[in-house]
């Protein structure tokens, strides 16, 4: 808790124009290997989670998860159905279900992070994502390269739920108590951006010390630092 209230004062100390428009907000525990949606201060949902297998940190070529506050920048795959797979940010047109064999690229939504501070600054450049994996028995336990792994109903939900500008906290402890909201609470959102509504996603350049990153299993993507699969 006196973790939270140290983070809530460094949230208040980057100002209004770095805060979410909306009541949202999102806690990601590395510990617990979970998210928390609030909205309003209370606790709307929890859901399980995969941060990097390779632990925390935000430096290139390390495949870490960053931690602080970061924000919500672009939401990509407005319209894409449930296990859409997507290529350097694309709807390929392929759909695959949970847990495909030998199969493991970026599905369903992407939920692009930018980091606010000095510590996670190479968030957004590393393609840091909340994204959808068809690799769910993984889920609950660290998995990634680098990104925040979720099951697809879990992330279609979360997309839908949290505007653009919400702020996402990466602690490495156990998420704060916050008490549950009331059943039938409503969750203010933010009308999308028309830019990123397209399913297509961001088509801006990489760098190109992103194309010389991890070799894995994953066959979808080109691989690059914190891609995330």
């Amino acid at each position: 808790m006196f973790r939270f209230s140290l983070g809530l004062i460094a949230l208040l100390s980057l100002g209004p124009a770095v805060r979410a428009e909306g009541p949202s907000r999102i806690i990601v525990s590395v510990r617990e290997q979970k998210l928390m949606v609030m909205g309003n201060g209370e606790r709307l949902a929890t859901y399980p989670v995969s941060t990097s297998k390779f632990g925390i940190g935000d430096n290139w070529g390390r495949m870490t998860t960053p931690l602080g506050f970061l924000q919500v920048a672009e939401k990509i795959g407005d319209h894409a159905p449930v296990g859409a797979v997507f290529r350097n940010r694309r709807f390929t047109g392929e759909i695959i279900k949970p847990n495909a064999p030998g199969r493991d690229p970026v599905i369903t939504r992407i939920i692009w992070l930018r980091g606010l501070e000095p510590s996670n600054a190479h968030a957004f450049s590393r393609c840091i994502y909340i994204h959808g994996t068809p690799q769910e028995k993984l889920i609950g336990r660290p998995a990634s390269y680098g990104c925040i792994r979720m099951k697809s109903r879990d992330v279609a939900a979360l997309y839908a739920q949290v505007p653009l500008g919400a702020i996402v906290e990466i602690v490495p402890d156990k998420l704060p108590n916050i008490p549950k909201a009331p059943r039938g609470a409503v969750f203010t959102v933010e009308a999308p951006k028309p830019a990123a509504e397209k399913v297509e996603g961001h088509t801006g350049p990489e760098k190109a010390s992103e194309t010389t990153a991890r070799k894995h299993v994953e066959t979808e993507e080109q691989p690059h630092f914190g891609r995330g699969a």
